[in-house]
């Protein structure tokens, strides 16, 4: 049969170019192909250096035209191969299935290994851009003018194959764009902006050490108790590093199901488990090229634990459901308030995760070590919970109140005084803040096990703190005159505000700073 070659380049050229969705005229192409040569399948492939495979993108044979997410792995020597022209040309004709070959390897995959095979490479600006393959059932199906035919479309279907790649990544940008902007939003809800307060006080060593640590991308280890702010700590590493532009990422890995973690750290393809019915990109996907704070990493799991160190090593994960790795850019935080040397003894967490999140332990003291930063604290407890209220006027606090609140011992350390202070705002509505009923001292026998304390091991220095706060906190911040604190120790003010700087202890304008 005598085919008019220009009609047939107008023809087939209106149906490649037909559609946006590649699929729909892949389909179009196949039925007005299939009258004029050989063919039961027809495909349109990516080739993918990062992954070194063969991507299936798009199929049509008789049940028509459709998507593939099919990924065909190449051996070595074969990715050799597909970028070389002198071995492989660009119009080849496969009509025997010859082992070890990029067609035969190819066939195989698609369960087609009795077909023959035309293959057309396309090219855009020197970078293989991918291949359409028409295969007919059964060997020596195909002549040099079919090849000659299908060679006239090289610049249609590279142009239609680019631009379907350039909009499948519109679309996956799209999609991204707006599951992180339900994710910020949900985060933003739970968020009413954190700050360091105690900088100048009790927190003073440990932003020394987020001063050095945040510029770089070390692994960053936070010990401390329940409640004493190792969320806030994380967060202010962040924004002082060269990642405060990206996102930071919250995991309370304790939170989290043991069944669902896997799904909410590394993310799961459609179909993946009952109830998969789309892509979800995990924590650790959403944290690319940013942060991500692990809080209570000694709640995981040991399987958890084996998928976080390869995240640590080898910067990738893989979804749940899914064969291809992807690659992340992230930097880890971790906290916990657990005893890890403890869990790594009896075998509850493992030796090599722990030395690979240990690169650079920090602590946070416990509130009751830091009582010179509960004044400001309270005003800036009492400051925010009068916003979130709703409240004209920022409620002052009782006579008394304060000496109260530094008599306790505070064993949920800056998240109990937090609840305190909001609790004492619902319950006083109209008058000063007097935490009658609240607050009772906490005597050492009463804190958990793992902080008590015996007067006789505090240091000297500590002791002296402790005394000179609560003598500052009866004489209301004034350290000289009648009724002062210096006057009530009976020594020189000059000497008590010399010792009060030594210990870290502010005073005058600076303790009256607010929070």
């Amino acid at each position: 049969m005598t085919i008019d070659e220009k009609e047939f380049f107008r023809e087939a050229t209106i149906r490649i170019c037909g559609s946006l969705e590649i699929e729909k005229a892949l389909f179009d192409f196949f039925t007005y192909l299939r009258d004029l040569i050989p063919g039961d399948q027809i495909c349109l492939n990516f080739y993918d250096p990062d992954s070194r495979s063969i991507q299936v993108h798009a199929v049509a044979d008789d049940q028509g035209g459709r998507l593939s997410d099919l990924r065909i792995p190449l051996k070595p020597r074969l990715q050799a191969v597909i970028n070389d022209r002198k071995l492989f040309p660009d119009l080849v004709i496969a009509n025997r299935n010859l082992a070890d070959t990029l067609p035969q390897t190819y066939l195989a995959a698609l369960g087609r290994t009795g077909a023959s095979l035309l293959v057309m490479r396309l090219w855009v600006e020197g970078e293989l851009m991918g291949t359409v393959c028409i295969m007919a059932e059964g060997h020596g199906r195909y002549r040099p003018e079919h090849l000659h035919l299908v060679g006239l479309l090289k610049d249609p279907w590279a142009i239609a194959l680019s631009n379907s790649r350039r909009f499948q990544e519109l679309l996956a940008l799209k999609e991204s764009l707006a599951d992180d902007n339900r994710y910020l939003q949900d985060e933003m809800r739970s968020l009413s902006g954190e700050k360091i307060v105690g900088a100048d006080g009790g927190l003073a060593g440990v932003l020394g050490l987020v001063r050095q640590v945040a510029p770089l991308d070390s692994p960053v280890l936070i010990l401390g108790e329940t409640g004493v702010g190792k969320e806030v700590v994380a967060g202010h590493i962040h924004d002082l590093s060269p990642r405060r532009d990206g996102p930071f990422i919250k995991v309370n890995c304790g939170a989290i199901p043991g069944t669902l973690l896997d799904s909410e750290l590394f993310g799961h393809e459609k179909g993946a488990f009952t109830g998969a019915l789309s892509r979800k990109r995990g924590r650790f996907e959403r944290a690319h090229g940013g942060t991500i704070f692990l809080d209570e990493v000694g709640e995981l799991s040991r399987e958890a634990q084996v998928r976080l160190l390869r995240v640590l090593q080898e910067k990738e994960i893989e979804r749940v459901g899914g064969t291809v790795v992807t690659k992340v850019d992230i930097r880890v935080i971790a906290a916990t308030h657990r005893q890890l040397e403890e869990m790594v003894g009896s075998g509850a967490f493992r030796q090599d995760l722990y030395y690979r999140l240990k690169v650079f332990p920090m602590t946070i003291p416990p509130l009751r070590d830091r009582q010179e930063d509960v004044p400001d604290l309270v005003r800036y407890f009492v400051q925010r919970k009068a916003v979130e209220m709703g409240r004209f006027r920022v409620p002052p606090l009782a006579p008394g109140a304060m000496d109260r609140l530094l008599a306790h011992h505070w064993p949920g350390n800056v998240r109990e005084l937090e609840n305190t202070i909001e609790r004492a705002m619902i319950l006083c509505q109209d008058g000063p803040l007097d935490f009658e009923g609240i607050v009772f001292p906490t005597a050492p026998d009463d804190l958990p096990g793992e902080v008590r304390e015996e007067p006789s091991t505090l240091a000297l220095d500590q002791v002296i703190r402790r005394h000179i706060q609560r003598v500052m906190a009866l004489a209301r911040g004034r350290v000289e005159g009648p009724g002062g604190a210096a006057e009530r120790l009976g020594v020189n003010p000059g000497t008590l505000r010399y010792r009060m700087r030594k210990l870290g202890i502010p005073y005058g304008r600076r303790a009256n700073r607010p929070g």
